[in-house]
């Protein structure tokens, strides 16, 4: 705030199922419909369209790779600690109770690592390189970024040393508070 960023802080972006379907089954429509209305908001009140960015940890992180994917809204994301491929967690992930051989179109539909090659905004990665959470092991940055880099997009992985899902290092804090200040000086 103090740099002039406006920050929308944890707005409601719930995914619902509807006529007999799963909630994971529309997830990313439902997704990006929800950040739409949200920047549509922003705009209204002010912000600059051409200057917005998304971000988000753990969950949040692959939420934003996802409309980084599937939106064009943005013009940088910040992911940290986040599971992007939900193939590596096939029994199972937040809500979604089926397996992946149950239901392996909402899995392959909700990977941002399956669609890397959509994603055009720049994205910064950060993880703990001693991730305990179960799916959002250091693994899942790591497949990300290089998926991002072979495919020539622009992202960094920023790896904290000995931190887990969540940084406590006062040192890990500042440096990653640096990094994603320098991100969003560069790109937006």
């Amino acid at each position: 705030v103090a740099k002039g960023y406006a920050v929308l802080d944890d707005p409601s972006m719930p995914i619902v199922g509807e006529g007999g379907r799963e909630e994971n089954d529309d997830f990313v429509a439902q997704l990006v419909a929800s950040a739409e209305a949200a920047c549509d908001e922003l705009v209204r009140l002010g912000v600059a369209d051409d200057r917005l960015a998304v971000g988000g940890h753990s969950y949040g992180a692959f939420m934003t790779a996802n409309l980084l994917a599937h939106s064009s809204r943005f013009r940088a994301g910040i992911g940290r600690s986040g599971a992007y491929n939900r193939l590596l967690t096939p029994f199972g992930f937040q809500s979604e109770e089926r397996t992946l051989w149950e239901a392996p179109s909402a899995y392959l539909q909700m990977s941002p690592f399956m669609h890397a090659d959509k994603v055009d905004a720049p994205l910064l990665l950060l993880h703990g390189e001693s991730d305990n959470n179960p799916g959002t092991f250091p693994l899942q940055s790591e497949r990300l970024y290089q998926a991002l880099k072979g495919l020539g997009k622009t992202a960094r992985l920023v790896v904290l040393p000995l931190e887990s899902h969540g940084y406590a290092a006062r040192e890990s804090v500042l440096h990653m508070c640096h990094e994603m200040d320098a991100w969003l000086d560069k790109h937006l």
